[in-house]
């Protein structure tokens, strides 16, 4: 049987649309079938219920009435009863569907613009389908595109197969592109939103610089050397911290390059960053003295507890290890992860003189013990009285000039005053109404119980009302400057992630989550944890 011209027609311009719009020829049919049901319905009436069906090969259009098999009839346009149904075929049963075919329909305009309408959305529909499959798994990856527009300082990049976006925080400053200007930039984010499928890029990205890297350094790329860490100023300023697997290859001159000629390709596509390229190390203050380079360090001193670094340099060192407003000490912690305090070798000794001055007082004062006694507790390396009233009772009595008497004396003493002062800071919260169960918290100290009820958190009910930021502080901007808000516990140094389980363990208590919950919650959050860390660390 020949098929006519216009059939023919059909299926060519499907499949035109498919190679168009990059998306299965079955997709674009099935689209047709459904725009020339909607269509059909409305010569036949809404509630009939139409189906098309196109031959892929030759492109015949055929119409059929489906009717449902109901035992009770609502809709005479779509159902029919068994019995009638049985009458027509023997084998059906409740909820089969028996077709009656329609004669061909001539659509009229408005026929005709609706069922356009519903091709379209339909092959939109699949265009943002295949986009968003294509790039899902292309997170992390470099891309190369072509600017198409730029709306409201945001860049519309043309990807070829698909559109992204690198919006106005993710630009490097002082960088303007123009329509037409080829792009390089990290696949940061792909999104299923409303609109459709978006993807995001970045240029600040720290792992952009990573990547970029990647290209430039064969020895990047074949895993001999890692990078390890990356800490960007964009636009400005940049540390990244590199090791090598192989001991005959040096990490930092390969990533140089010859006359520097790869680590300046690198800035080059960055608009000029400056970029310091250190050795990465196990031994944190090693690792630390490298990331404050240019800087010379002439002691470290690192509180494992709290994550923080005191870091000693010559007077004449001090402007060079900052940098300009803070720029080189700010990346260095960014790279390190640990909180660096800069200070000159004077400020240092006067720091521990003043240090030995307090802690030798409160010994005094606190076990009734001359200064000599005193010192020597300081001296080594005593500063609270926690640490003497529990310490095992060997290491008091192996301090010069100690014996087990004196240590056990000492120990007794400490005791006491410790003893002393928690029912004096009791009889404080209480007067100031705070309750048993927040005094009872496990995890808060009875000067902690204080802190927080000089505002106005007295109950375990109110500590489970506080968010993180409450406890350990936060900083905004205000007006362009940074301005930064204490936080209740703030000056005992509580660190995020433990102020987060105090007060996830309060609502815990306080019967607002169950332990279920709490699990599920901790699993998450680790999940996160997992996958923020992997995507700060890994190349």
């Amino acid at each position: 049987m020949a098929v006519s011209a216009n059939k023919l027609e059909l299926i060519q311009i499907a499949e035109a649309v498919a190679r168009e719009k990059q998306i299965d020829k079955e997709i674009v049919i099935e689209a047709l079938e459904d725009a020339l049901s909607r269509a059909a319905r409305s010569r036949y009436g809404a509630e009939t219920n139409v189906k098309a069906e196109i031959d892929p090969k030759t492109g015949e259009t055929r119409l059929w009435r489906l009717m449902e098999v109901v035992e009770e009839v609502e809709n005479e346009a779509a159902e029919i009863t068994l019995k009638e149904a049985r009458g027509r075929n023997p084998e059906a049963e409740i909820g089969d569907f028996l077709s009656d075919p329609l004669p061909p329909v001539d659509f009229g305009r408005v026929a005709a613009m609706a069922a356009k309408q519903v091709i379209t959305q339909k092959v939109r529909d699949a265009e943002r389908a295949r986009q968003f499959e294509e790039y899902k798994d292309r997170i992390g990856e470099i891309i190369n595109g072509t600017v198409k527009r730029i709306e409201y300082g945001h860049v519309i990049v043309d990807l070829g197969r698909g559109e992204a976006i690198i919006r106005r925080d993710q630009q490097l400053p002082r960088e303007a592109f123009r329509q037409g200007d080829r792009v390089r930039a990290y696949i940061m984010d792909v999104r299923e939103e409303t609109r459709g499928p978006q993807i995001f890029l970045s240029r600040t990205h720290p792992q952009f610089m990573a990547k970029l890297f990647e290209q430039e350094v064969p020895e990047v790329y074949d895993g001999i050397i890692e990078i390890k860490a990356v800490a960007r100023d964009p636009g400005s300023r940049a540390k990244i911290a590199v090791m090598s697997n192989d001991s005959s290859i040096d990490p930092v001159g390969a990533c140089v390059g010859m006359r520097g000629s790869r680590v300046q390709a690198v800035v080059s596509e960055l608009g000029g960053e400056k970029i310091d390229i250190v050795p990465w190390s196990p031994i944190v203050a090693t690792f630390v003295v490298n990331a404050l380079a240019p800087a010379e360090v002439a002691k470290v001193v690192i509180d494992e507890e709290s994550e923080r670094i005191e870091v000693v340099v010559p007077d004449e060192q001090l402007s060079l290890a900052i940098g300009r407003r803070g720029q080189n000490v700010r990346l260095a912690s960014q790279l390190t992860g640990y909180e660096i305090d800069i200070m000159t070798e004077e400020e240092e000794s006067a720091k521990r003189q003043k240090e030995f001055t307090e802690r030798s007082e409160l010994f005094m004062s606190a076990l009734d013990v001359d200064d000599m006694i005193a010192g020597l507790l300081v001296s080594e390396g005593f500063s609270r009285m926690e640490e003497i009233a529990y310490v095992e009772l060997e290491e008091l009595a192996l301090i010069e000039g100690f014996d087990e008497d004196t240590a056990e004396e000492l120990q007794a003493r400490a005791r006491d005053y410790l003893a002393k002062e928690a029912e004096e800071l009791t009889a404080e919260a209480k007067k100031l109404g705070v309750k048993d169960d927040l005094i009872e918290f496990e995890g808060l100290s009875l000067k902690m119980v204080l802190a927080l009820a000089k505002e106005d958190v007295k109950s375990v009910e109110d500590l489970a009302g506080c968010a993180t930021d409450d406890l350990t502080g936060w900083t905004e901007r205000v007006d362009g400057e940074k301005k930064h808000y204490d936080g209740m516990l703030e000056s005992f140094h509580i660190k995020a992630d433990a102020a987060e389980a105090l007060i996830m363990q309060a609502r815990l208590q306080a019967g607002w989550v169950t332990e279920e919950e709490l699990a599920a919650m901790s699993g998450e959050a680790e999940g996160e944890a997992a996958a923020e860390t992997e995507e700060a660390v890994a190349p």
